[in-house]
């Protein structure tokens, strides 16, 4: 296949999508609205982004490097850094409309260490070993909060509390999440009305949906398909070319590096200009 099929493209329910790079916003205000397309390979991408998209932690690390609270307000621990309390965000709902618990952190928590409610919105842990890092661990993927710790899998099955819900979704292929109304990070994140993510396993393909305008976002891209087209910009640079983005994508002017697309956030944190 050298040439896209725009009907097969778009069969799957797909319009595909993905996330991670760098370079200044087109506005320096984002905006609400449309839908954000992503092509990914066939890899962890997609798991990475619907994650970033459906789910929170208890602590997210901002572009700069900075630890802020997401479904944790606040932290405090003994002067060791064995045991800690963690104050959660009141109001929180899932996306089935269930509150968000105590029980719910302390099922996520209980892998860490030996976690208990306080009250309703206290949770308390205690650790085998002093960790002054715990808080930036937490922000990792692998700490999102489910309801009653059930498992992220299968992804049409995935029940969180971010910025945005399952509308459909086929594990390892693609991904469709619509915006959550009334979310606690309204005019904060979550711009975009939908977020889609495709995968395309052939790199020319991706670099040529992104091309022809199927999708806003091509994650290694075939590079030579893409070279001196006008308007696209490329991630880290154009002879290293790990990502290309339309030209009417809007990014925050920093972009997180720990992991790729954005730290996964970049459902969140991107929008179309």
């Amino acid at each position: 296949m050298t040439r896209i099929d725009r009907r097969a493209l778009f069969a799957s329910g797909a319009a595909a999508a993905l996330l991670a790079a760098t370079g200044k916003s087109l506005a320096d205000t984002p905006k609400a609205g449309g839908a954000l397309r992503l092509a990914v390979p066939r890899d962890d991408s997609l798991e990475l982004v619907a994650r970033g998209a459906v789910f929170d932690t208890l602590t997210e690390i901002a572009p700069d490097g900075t630890l802020r609270g997401e479904l944790a307000t606040g932290w405090h621990t003994d002067a060791e850094a064995r045991v800690w309390r963690f104050d959660l965000r009141k109001g929180v709902t899932f996306h089935d409309g269930a509150p968000l618990e105590a029980a719910d952190v302390v099922a996520v928590l209980s892998e860490v260490g030996q976690a208990e409610a306080l009250a309703a919105d206290s949770v308390r842990l205690e650790l085998a070993e002093a960790n002054p890092g715990l808080p930036f661990l937490l922000a990792d993927n692998r700490f999102v909060i489910t309801r009653g710790g059930q498992g992220v899998t299968p992804l049409n099955k995935a029940n969180g509390t971010g910025c945005y819900r399952v509308e459909r979704a086929d594990d390892d292929r693609h991904f469709l999440g619509r915006k959550v109304s009334g979310h606690y990070k309204d005019g904060s994140a979550g711009w975009a009305e939908t977020i889609e993510i495709i995968v395309i396993p052939d790199a020319r393909i991706r670099a040529e949906a992104l091309r022809d305008g199927y999708v806003d976002v091509a994650a290694l891209p075939a590079g030579d398909g893409l070279k001196n087209q006008r308007g696209l910009r490329y991630f880290p640079s154009e002879s290293n070319m790990a990502l290309a983005v339309a030209p009417h994508v809007g990014m925050p002017r920093q972009i997180a590096t720990g992991r790729a697309l954005d730290d996964g956030r970049i459902a969140e944190r991107w929008w179309l200009a």
